[in-house]
């Protein structure tokens, strides 16, 4: 047997499994769970002689494939998390397993959800993948229950098959697939927070529906139940005579609730030695309801109102399908299929009033809003495996969608915004093509070669403001890893990428959202400022390069320590700037997105996980995990200090350890995550900043028996507020707001059958 061929083999196991995410297999596998083929009928054997001697059957060994196998065997730097660490501290929510992942960061409050971002650059410069698709419009992975989910990728360089718009990396989430082993999966739980309990639950059922169909059903329902306190303090001085001129705290309490459930399936047919096809639906729908009281104290300046109460009232409904087949046209060549389509609707009704001390209400304002999109997208790829060291392929995408919003402001009686009419559409084209070659020239480096064409097209039909932005870009792509030969399990990689971030559609779009805090007619603040997009952005483009060491330790522990760099030119920047507009009599203080000259970004990056017994004989089998992850950003054209790119911290961390107790039922975990405090200069005038984050998380799981297991968490062991501030100073005032939102602790337990 080559000397390679059993990594070949594991690779095409992968590849079978998830056709839509795996490079090019070197032999064609039958699914990992697939039933064993009848064999034919063996020619007869000659009768032995009564002398020869006995001859013993050959045995074929395969080694069990592993998160950490898949890791090493990547040739592009990538980071697997399977399903134990997904569901090992009983999170309800996507994100808040993400965050203890390396490299990872999570916005809003320490540990209460929030917007994911990758080396500290979110807001499309990570780009996020469903079963290696880009995630449908309007959808968010806190939808996502961690209950779907299979197993999370992260990508630290992208590749030209998984795409390029990545310039911080890719985070590719697989949903459960379907297992040819009958199993029903039960589970009930429950959460604790400030006084207000929710629920939470799934079932996920595993058959076969024929000798080559299998299926995987999964029901994820949920039922939040939230109370949040913020305080808001807003102080402008003026910067001549050091007084303040106003000086206002605003103290808020919002409770909530949300009624969702996400639902998914999967259908897969195995129609052949390395072919196959799969239809995966799912579904989404949630319904929020929010009430907010807050209060004004104005200590400095004639406050605007006493007394505010905003409700609102949402609507999400989301369905959506993924389909692939895969077949062969000969034994070398292989051609894949993958298609789907979506739609969702959104509708958003709120009310915000205002009253003075007397109870007289001085502000009514509504809104509704109805957005509907739906989208679609195919894609084809071809692989050809040529001689010994060569997998090559190449592929074709396509994707549309189109979004139409029908929004409506009216302050005290008067609609807003009339002269943008009442509807605007929105449509997105988007074609790709690719080439990636991976070659193994020797056991002991192999590379991957590859190039990237994209085309994103956004065009807006909104007669007042009327949109046509093209982005196009073409980004070439290696890979390199060196395998020691002593010792094996030793390597390095290598990775010189270009990729690009495309402006976001909603920085596109001109038409202004107006800022409630100072309504429309009158003026406002640079604090409390409207948004508008700028339908001339271009695309951000970005050169990196990647140097990483990795040891593999004799179990299935791994130590890494990867280096990275970005160098990123026509970066994105909101910019906030006083305005004549069409919208109010008076000037508006107005944020637009521009491109803002160059940037870069480095940091350098570790992780490790273990057993404890893999470094010190005798010791617990204490299973380890820790990274920690340090950044540096600055941009050109901003002064420093704290130039940097927005919402990257200098770093973040985290430790964590879990341990099944010997002879008994019981395990125990914990797990710390730490982001320290930055500031971040915006533009001349513009300063941010956000304060330290700590999220101290544990579980004890009791193992009642073989197929039952009762799981109490806590999250926020330690609850810590929230800080965050944003600045800005005029030539001869200097304004501030800081927001504080408070922490709390979660307490969970739920109960977990498998049948």
């Amino acid at each position: 047997m080559p000397r390679f061929a059993p990594r070949r083999l594991a690779l095409a196991c992968l590849f079978s499994l998830t056709p839509v995410l795996a490079q090019q297999p070197a032999d064609p596998p039958a699914a990992r769970d697939a039933a064993p083929a009848r064999p034919a009928t063996p020619p007869a054997k000659p009768a032995a002689r009564a002398d020869s001697p006995a001859k013993v059957d050959s045995i074929s060994v395969e080694q069990k494939r592993t998160t950490t196998s898949d890791r090493r065997d990547s040739t592009a730097s990538k980071i697997v998390i399977g399903r134990d660490e997904i569901e090992q501290y009983g999170d309800t929510n996507l994100s808040d397993v993400l965050r203890r992942l390396p490299g990872v960061t999570q916005g809003g409050r320490p540990g209460r959800g929030g917007p994911i971002a990758f080396r500290g650059l979110g807001g499309g410069f990570t780009q996020i993948l469903i079963n290696g698709e880009r995630i449908p419009p309007g959808f968010s992975i806190e939808d996502i229950a961690p209950e779907q989910v299979e197993r999370i990728e992260i990508l630290r360089a992208p590749t030209a098959e998984t795409g390029t718009r990545a310039i911080a990396g890719t985070i590719n989430i697989v949903l459960r697939e379907a297992l040819r082993k009958r199993m029903n999966d039960f589970k009930l739980g429950a959460t604790h927070e400030n006084g207000r309990t929710g629920f939470n639950g799934s079932y996920t059922r595993n058959d076969t529906f024929s000798e080559t169909g299998s299926y995987n059903i999964t029901i994820s329902p949920t039922y939040r139940n939230t109370r949040n306190e913020s305080d808001i303090r807003n102080v402008f001085t003026d910067l001549p005579s050091g007084e303040v001129t106003r000086d206002q705290a605003i103290q808020s309490q919002n409770t909530g609730e949300n009624k969702s459930v996400f639902a998914t399936a999967r259908l897969q047919w195995r129609l052949g030695p390395g072919e196959q096809a799969s239809f995966q639906p799912f579904v989404v729908s949630s319904r929020n309801e929010s009430i907010t009281d807050s209060r004004l104290t104005q200590a400095v300046g004639l406050a605007p109102y006493d007394t505010a109460r905003g409700r609102f009232e949402s609507g999400f409904d989301s369905a959506r399908f993924m389909t692939m087949l895969q077949k062969r046209f000969d034994p070398l060549t292989t051609y894949e299929l993958r298609g789907g389509a979506g739609r969702f609707t959104v509708d958003v009704d709120g009310r915000t009033e205002q009253f003075d001390r007397a109870g007289t209400r001085t502000l009514l304002q509504t809104t509704v809003n109805d957005i509907s999109d739906r989208s679609w997208n195919v894609a084809g790829k071809l692989a050809r495996r040529w001689g010994e060291t060569h997998n090559f392929s190449t592929g074709l995408e396509r994707e549309e969608s189109q979004r139409t919003e029908r929004p409506l402001t009216i302050v005290n009686g008067v609609p807003q915004l009339a002269g943008f009419g009442a509807q605007y559409d929105v449509g997105t084209e988007r074609s790709a093509l690719w080439m990636q070659d991976e070659w193994d020239p020797n056991p002991n480096w192999s590379t991957s070669l590859g190039v990237r064409w994209e085309e994103i097209l956004t065009k807006s039909q909104d007669e007042s403001a009327p949109v046509r932005n093209a982005s196009r870009v073409v980004n070439p792509l290696a890979h390199l890893v060196w395998r020691f030969d002593a010792p094996k399990r030793d390597q390095l990689r290598l990775s010189l990428t270009q990729s690009y971030r495309a402006p976001p559609t909603q920085n596109l779009v001109a038409r202004p959202r107006l800022n409630s805090q100072d309504p429309v007619p009158g003026p406002n603040e640079p604090t409390s400022a409207d948004f508008a997009g700028n339908p001339n952005l271009k695309p951000e483009v970005a050169n990196g390069l990647e140097f990483a060491f990795e040891r593999y330790l004799k179990q299935n522990g791994v130590v890494s320590v990867n280096v990275f760099t970005r160098r990123i030119r026509d970066v994105i920047r909101s910019v906030t700037e006083l305005e004549t507009v069409s919208w109010s009599p008076s000037p508006r203080w107005v944020t637009r997105p521009q491109n803002f000259g160059r940037a870069q970004t480095a940091g350098l990056e570790f992780d490790t996980k273990f057993v404890l017994t893999e470094l010190v004989e005798g010791a617990p089998a204490v299973n380890v995990r820790a990274n920690v992850s340090f950044f540096r950003s600055k941009v050109d054209e901003v002064p420093g200090p704290d130039n940097r790119l927005a919402s990257q911290p200098d770093m973040t961390a985290n430790v964590g350890a879990d341990y099944r107790l010997r002879g008994s039922p019981f395990a125990v975990g914990a797990a710390v995550n730490w982001t320290p405090g930055y500031d971040t200069r915006l533009t001349f005038e513009q300063r941010e900043s956000a304060g330290r984050k700590a999220a101290w998380d544990t579980y004890l799981l009791w193992h009642i028996d073989a197929a039952t297991r009762l799981r109490f968490t806590l999250a926020g062991v330690v609850p810590r507020d929230s800080h965050t501030a944003s600045s800005y100073e005029l030539p001869s005032e200097f304004q501030q707001s800081r927001t504080v939102g408070r922490g709390y602790l979660v307490t969970g337990l739920r109960f977990e059958m498998r049948l």
